[in-house]
């Protein structure tokens, strides 16, 4: 590996940390705000909702104006534009001004999949995959970490710095890339020729293509949904449950840094789960692997809506890592059959879905909450939502085992 790209891998790996980290922090701080601001709940999650749509609808162009003009240029100011965004976050003191503060994120963090991924497949001469691998660790790892960061800083400073160190720290790695480029130690990477399989048939393809869509379509709403509600819905019926750790320590929901680590800990499967995903991509069928996990969701979901205590957090542990473990399929299925000229787009085109659903993920959580005063009924018609899709999913081609490497995860 050349050192130009060693400095790809180190900076989008750290840019996949703190894209997965800094859109989940809100969710914690939320919680938060309505006790310092003393307003609702499901008033002050929809601030989120713009910026989770621009995260979506910014992709394309951020990966078409990286084409056009720099790689290594929109990756610094997806760094600092990012970090600044959030540091404004911590200064606000209206619904108005952090709404457009946290808008600043979701623009400026929609660079990060159209653009770091595809950079570092371009500077990778060698590995490829498990440099991919170690990239999806290193996202994942933000997902776990961010609602424990965020209780602690929370606890420990107040929430403006749960936005404004993090914030800072993102600055600041962007300004440290910003020196490499000046100095010539990175550079945006020559693109790989194709080497890959024949298109598949166009029936397969049509095919392929309407039950993806769906698929993702409700992926993403599963995935952004229960990202959104699990610290609200942790609180609400893990109020009376605790657990004690050590003697100084009580895992409990009664404090920012007790449910975030609660969070963290549901969403730590996703690590390890990024490796086991990719092996059985790589042995079975991509099909069965992808309906299977599909029917698992059902299982989990419908016992999130229904558990209390441990049973809630492990039923949310096993939702995540069910969901985690289905990605590599889902990514080499698209692999597999979009025709290769067009693979660039439609992989953005998946990201839009996938990042666009997260307004109606919002909107529909706040809603429920407010209407509902739980979130059971989500979970619910969620499970509902996985099976009708479940079913469809069992209409997908056959496929045979193995396939060209592929990124493991968002």
């Amino acid at each position: 590996m050349t050192p130009s790209a060693r400095m790809a891998m180190i900076f989008s790996s750290v840019g996949h940390f703190y894209i997965h980290m800094m859109t989940a922090f809100y969710f914690v701080i939320v919680l938060t705000l309505v006790v310092e601001w003393d307003q609702p709940y499901s008033e002050l999650l929809q601030l989120w909702t713009i910026a989770s749509a621009l995260l979506g609808l910014v992709a394309i162009p951020a990966g078409r104006l990286a084409d056009r003009w720099s790689v290594r240029g929109m990756m610094v100011l997806f760094f600092i534009g990012m970090g600044i965004s959030s540091i404004v976050c911590g200064f606000v003191s209206t619904q108005l001004a952090l709404l457009m503060a946290l808008s600043g994120i979701g623009i400026f963090g929609a660079i990060y999949h159209p653009v770091g991924i595809p950079w570092l497949i371009r500077s990778a001469s060698a590995n490829t995959g498990k440099l991919l691998a170690v990239n999806g660790i290193f996202g994942s790892l933000g997902n776990a970490g961010a609602a424990v960061i965020a209780g602690l800083l929370i606890d420990l400073y107040g929430w403006r710095m749960a936005f404004i160190v993090p914030g800072v720290i993102c600055a600041i790695t962007g300004l440290g890339m910003w020196w490499f480029v000046l100095t010539d130690r990175i550079v945006d990477g020559a693109a790989a020729p194709d080497s890959s399989a024949d298109d598949a048939s166009r029936g397969d393809f049509i095919r392929v293509s309407i039950l993806l869509l769906i698929s993702l379509a409700v992926g993403g709403i599963i995935y952004q949904s229960t990202q959104t509600a699990l610290p609200k819905h942790f609180e609400t019926e893990l109020q009376e449950w605790s657990w004690q750790l050590f003697s100084n320590f009580t895992l409990d929901t009664k404090s920012p840094t007790g449910l975030g680590a609660i969070v963290s800990i549901v969403y730590s499967s996703s690590i390890v789960m990024q490796y086991v995903g990719g092996s059985l991509a790589d042995r079975y069928s991509l099909k069965y692997i992808y309906v299977i996990c599909w029917f698992l969701q059902i299982a989990m979901l419908a016992a999130i809506a229904a558990a209390t205590g441990l049973g809630l957090i492990g039923a949310a542990l096993l939702a995540v890592a069910v969901n985690i473990t289905m990605l590599p399929a889902e990514n080499m299925l698209i692999y597999r059959y979009a025709p290769w000229r067009h693979r660039s787009l439609i992989f953005g085109i998946k990201f839009v879905i996938t990042f666009g659903a997260a307004p109606l993920s919002v909107a529909l959580v706040a809603f429920i909450q407010e209407e509902q005063n739980t979130l059971d009924i989500l979970f619910g018609g969620l499970a509902v939502a996985t099976f009708v899709v479940a079913l469809l999913l069992i209409f997908l081609p056959k496929d045979k085992p193995s396939t060209p490497n592929i990124a493991p995860a968002e």
